[in-house]
């Protein structure tokens, strides 16, 4: 199995770092997309090299899942990396899943693939989420159809074990 993780400059570490973590746990191949295949530093200042592709790189087919992590990133991937709502939109055409947690959301939104479902994100991202079609709730992961959504880094934990959920139908659980 493979994920692939987008994001860049602005990512909120945790959200970033847990899942990146918690899926090679589970012997899941990660994948880390970022504009053209650079290093990027964290909300916090933590600089990552370990940038594995160019988003304009990535290729639908070649992955299983995609995780969106939050934090400035995703705001920053809208003004630099316009294939990214693109890229989201085949994920979701191709009913592969989509994990976004806080701010990741806004890709969701700007891939307009959140119509007539239910998602949550960051508090502050309430009405957009609305705007864009969805019933947003306030809670701390909603999964629909292919969609698992958070809203904050304390969600982590449910957040994964949700998304593990997906995971676990190709991979065997660790000891």
């Amino acid at each position: 199995m493979r994920t692939l993780i987008v994001t860049g400059d602005g990512v909120e570490d945790v959200e970033f770092t847990y899942p990146y973590y918690r899926l090679q746990e589970w012997d899941v191949e990660v994948d880390v997309a970022a504009p053209n295949g650079e290093s990027f530093e964290s909300k916090h200042g933590q600089s990552f090299d370990a940038t594995t592709l160019a988003i304009e790189d990535a290729e639908v087919g070649e992955y299983d899942l995609l995780v969106l992590p939050g934090g400035r990133a995703p705001e920053n991937l809208r003004l630099e990396a316009p294939g990214v709502p693109d890229l989201v939109r085949e994920f979701d055409a191709e009913n592969k899943p989509i994990a976004s947690i806080c701010h990741g959301v806004q890709l969701l939104i700007s891939a307009d693939v959140l119509e007539g479902r239910a998602a949550t994100g960051y508090w502050s991202l309430e009405v957009d989420i609305e705007n864009a079609g969805a019933n947003f709730v306030d809670e701390e992961v909603v999964v629909d159809d292919n969609l698992v959504c958070s809203r904050a880094p304390d969600d982590l934990p449910a957040f994964m074990r949700e998304t593990l959920t997906f995971v676990s139908e190709e991979v065997e659980s660790p000891a």
